[in-house]
């Protein structure tokens, strides 16, 4: 996978999973009840306090004594007793406004634990930077960005909380979607004497070069698509050669710049590039976000509105194929009324990019056989040569394995790894038992992270009986912690 589809993988993961979020545009920054009333669980009693919080910039050198805040939301609506049970979101790669209306399934249960709710800001996102306004202008100040650093705020943060005599010996619970997720289990993990049991959603712990192969994650979008129309992969798939062949001359690439209304017309390389990533996001969207809540779903009827037009093009040519594409794409949910803006959309300063180019070597590629996408191998050379030229790192693909362990879990404990099989995702997640207390919930039924987002009436079975399944953990999780922390009294 060489550099332009480096900047496909980035956007597929914190993108389309800022877009998931209550299945709406992201939130504005620093708009907590924005979020949450959108998420449709809003009163007055249940908005979020955002409070910060100081941690050092690293963890790991008794030299360096730099601090700076990280945010954190606070909900105390349900919190009761002593030691009342803290449930932790562990932010991940967006401001942790964002991350709460995606994880309604927290305050859905915490009336009945009488838990303290809390989202953690993950650093160098939202408004968490460790050099401010410079956190990114100097090359140097970008080292302290891994999720080990990140877990250790988490770390401090509770030991901040329980650092109250009231809840001294408070269960910590930590759930996650996504990288969150990940940082939910590695959490636990690392920290088993400062986190009780983890809530690990659609978590790609194992989609490693080197430890998953790359090719499977664009087979499930694929065959979203397929099980909503069996000859729209087909057609998909044609398009990619149909744009190459209009955009090869000048006249092709006017004619497809007015046709599809293109904020920016089609001039160069770099402009057919952004063009097919653009489509990539939005049909990959459609799939991670494939909830069966409403039946059709919202993606369901945005995908067969796709494979409707592209087998209804007036004429088989490229012309007729890209006419019939261009009446479907102004349909997405995403169209600008004006023009379509198919530039590369901003990722909050390259932070995710950087991680993916040092410890997080994620890798996904397409062949264009078993997929609907251009074929685009990864590339491990050409994938490091450009985190070169960015950031001036080599990724180390085999450190995440290292520091948290890939092939075997089993000194691992009480972790609930989620997976929905809607969910491309999955394809690099737990999904076997690996003890009695590390645990694969598959969810045939559910897209990306759905188990965490709230209840609602029309919740499929198997979403209904995952979260079940995730209450009966905690609450054992938490009875455990009671019991030993009255021996350890006594």
């Amino acid at each position: 996978m060489g550099s332009e589809s480096v900047k496909t993988l980035i956007y597929l993961f914190i993108v389309i999973h800022a877009k998931f979020i209550c299945h709406c545009e992201s939130q504005k920054p620093g708009n907590v009840s924005n979020s949450i009333e959108q998420s449709g669980i809003a009163s007055d009693e249940e908005r979020f306090i955002v409070k910060k919080f100081t941690v050092p910039v690293d963890h790991f050198n008794f030299r360096l004594n730099k601090t700076f805040e990280i945010r954190y939301l606070v909900n105390d609506t349900w919190q009761h007793g002593k030691n009342s049970p803290i449930f932790l979101y562990t932010g991940n790669e967006l401001y942790i406004e964002d991350a709460v209306g995606s994880a309604a399934f927290i305050y859905d249960i915490a009336p009945t634990f009488g838990a303290l709710i809390v989202f953690a800001e993950h650093r160098y996102y939202g408004e968490s930077l460790p050099f401010g306004n410079e956190s990114f202008s100097n090359p140097e100040n970008w080292g302290y960005l891994t999720s080990q650093q990140a877990l250790a705020d988490y770390v401090d943060l509770i030991e901040f909380l329980r650092s109250n005599s009231s809840m001294k010996h408070s269960p910590v619970i930590t759930f996650g979607g996504s990288y969150g997720g990940m940082l939910s289990a590695w959490i636990r993990m690392k920290y088993p004497h400062v986190i009780q049991g983890a809530i690990s959603s659609s978590a790609p712990v194992f989609q490693f070069h080197g430890i998953r192969d790359c090719e499977p994650y664009f087979q499930v979008v694929t065959s979203t698509f397929e099980a909503i129309d069996s000859e729209c992969p087909k057609l998909i798939r044609e398009t990619w050669g149909a744009i190459d062949n209009i955009t090869s001359t000048d006249e092709g690439r006017k004619w497809l710049s007015a046709q599809w209304k293109l904020c920016t017309p089609i001039t160069n390389k770099i402009h057919i590039a952004q063009l097919k990533r653009w489509l990539q996001r939005r049909y990959t969207s459609l799939a991670i976000t494939n909830d069966r809540q409403s039946t059709p779903s919202y993606s369901e009827k945005q995908i067969n509105e796709i494979c409707t037009h592209l087998k209804n093009a007036t004429e088989d040519s490229d012309i007729g194929i890209l006419s019939a594409l261009g009446l479907a794409v102004k349909t997405f949910k995403y169209f600008n009324d004006e023009c379509i803006n198919t530039a590369d959309e901003p990722i909050v300063d390259q932070q995710w990019t950087y991680q993916v180019c040092t410890e997080l070597v994620i890798n996904l590629c397409t062949d264009g056989v078993r997929d609907m996408f251009n074929p685009e191998p990864f590339n491990f050379e050409e994938f490091s040569e450009d985190c070169q030229k960015k950031f001036g790192v080599t990724p180390q693909p085999g450190l995440a394995c290292k520091i948290y362990g890939c092939s075997d879990f089993n000194a691992a404990s009480n972790i609930v790894f989620s997976n929905g099989l809607l969910d491309p995702w999955h394809v690099g997640g737990v999904l076997r038992n690996v003890s009695d207390s590390v645990i694969a919930v598959i969810i045939p039924e559910a897209a990306h992270q759905f188990d965490l987002a709230g209840s609602h009436p029309q919740d499929p079975k198997s979403v209904i009986e995952a979260r079940n399944i995730h209450k009966t953990f905690i609450s054992k999780w938490i009875e455990e912690y009671r019991e030993m922390s009255k021996s350890i009294s006594l």
